[in-house]
């Protein structure tokens, strides 16, 4: 008999039966308010803050965020949209004191996911973090021991993880629909802008500098750090792979239904069109293999390939993804639908359907009432965000890797071990044990 829709998205987090997460006692009923804060409430914590004021189960209490103009502006549109004045917070351990705070949004730079994930946890909060998960793959790890440690629900921004149309893919891949899936690609095509090339600066007289570096090493401020351009710089981003190359990977090793880390990784790319001060590729294609288990006697891979000044659909998808199996094939979007085909290229199915959000949002808020694991749990999130991390080493250090997926090593490469964790100046919210 076929799993039913709930079976299934139970099935592909990682323990979900197994693992009960502690509830907060203030959200025993499914009717109840769960008071929120935003952490970083500009970029995509802009979607976030729309989202959580247009849900009449959901309070924003507190909105968190370096520069004072983005935090005002923020409170002012909580304000008017829900009639109630959300606190301003400037540095988050005070919201993080909170009592009656029991979950929190974390949309900061990457170099803060961690940071303030693993801090909230230690405070019996609740996360809703956004992807890449981490900024290195130790961080990733040290995730998930915060979350188990303090039974705190912890939901990382890869919304194709609860959005219908994938979700039915994900269900016909599992259940065999195109045969054995030996190899799964993900793209990411699109056209970036160029930032430009600058020199230290002051930073403007609303932000506090000092605060936005948080444990990361302290650099000079340039004016083509902020807003959003963090993420081509390697001490706070992850390039555009960590960014939203890493909703296509996800979204790879779930219908490739790998539950474990790489054993091999090989990668070329590097700046072939932008000529500015990113540091991260802008054309990158990087292989990962993986060895057999008990699932299967062969190996498996994954694909994956970006062009960051290429605005062409590829396979009807500017960002997407490829399955291919024993027995067909199917493409995906994320924003588009998929079709699947059979035999001889025939098109035997095919769906609709664009990334849910609400959805998301909805499934975290559920997990904190029912104490299950949510559909892009950090365990899960943690594979995907480390695909982004080795594909961004390998290109970076010109070596194929060897990983060892247990040890969550580098074999064999000590300098390339050397990216598998960060170097952090002495800071209040620097991670414990890395």
């Amino acid at each position: 008999m076929s799993p039913t829709r709930r079976q299934f998205i139970q099935s592909a987090t990682v323990g979900a039966a197994a693992v009960t997460l502690a509830r907060p006692l203030s959200a025993q009923s499914p009717n109840e308010i769960i008071n929120v804060a935003v952490i970083g409430p500009g970029g995509m914590g802009s979607n976030h803050v729309r989202t959580l004021a247009a849900n009449k189960l959901v309070r924003i209490t507190a909105v968190c965020d370096a520069d004072n103009a983005r935090m005002a502006s923020t409170a002012n549109y909580v304000e008017k949209t829900t009639g109630k004045t959300p606190k301003q917070v400037r540095d988050m351990r005070r919201l993080l004191e909170d009592n009656s705070i029991e979950a929190v949004f974390i949309a900061t730079p990457d170099h803060w996911h961690a940071p303030a994930t693993i801090l909230a946890c230690n405070a019996g909060k609740h996360v809703y973090v956004e992807k890449p998960a981490s900024h290195n793959i130790r961080e990733g790890r040290l995730m998930i021991d915060a979350a188990r440690r303090n039974k705190r629900i912890v939901q990382v921004g890869t919304q194709s993880r609860s959005t219908p149309h994938i979700i039915k893919a994900m269900e016909l891949l599992k259940n065999g629909a195109i045969g054995e899936i030996l190899v799964a690609k993900a793209w990411n095509s699109q056209l970036r802008g160029n930032i430009g090339k600058t020199q230290p600066s002051l930073p403007p007289d609303s932000l506090d500098y000092d605060l936005w570096l948080g444990p990361a090493p302290k650099v000079p401020y340039r004016s083509n750090l902020l807003p959003g351009r963090w993420r081509w710089w390697y001490d706070f981003g992850a390039g555009d792979m960590g960014n939203d190359g890493v909703h296509d990977i996800d979204i790879a090793c779930w219908g490739l239904g790998v539950a474990t880390h790489p054993v091999k990784v090989a990668a070329l790319g590097g700046k072939y069109f932008f000529d500015d001060d990113q540091q991260f590729p802008d054309t990158q294609n990087v292989l990962f293999e993986y060895a057999p288990d008990a699932k299967t006697s062969r190996p498996r891979q994954i694909i994956f390939e970006m062009r960051i000044w290429s605005p062409y659909v590829q396979e009807g998808h500017e960002n997407g993804n490829a399955y291919y199996g024993t027995q067909g094939m199917m493409l995906l979007g994320k924003g588009g639908g998929w079709k699947l085909f059979g035999p001889k290229n025939e098109l035997r199915e095919q769906m609709p359907g664009t990334v849910d959000l609400p959805a998301h949002h909805q499934n975290f808020f559920d997990c904190i009432r029912n104490g299950k694991l949510p559909n892009a749990d950090i365990e899960i999130s943690h594979r995907s965000s480390t695909l982004v991390h080795l594909g961004n080493i390998a290109v970076r250090t010109g070596r194929m890797l060897q990983f060892d997926p247990a040890k969550e090593q580098i074999v064999g490469d000590a300098d390339a071990n050397k990216f598998v964790r960060r170097e952090y100046r002495e800071h209040w919210a620097a991670p414990k044990d890395v």
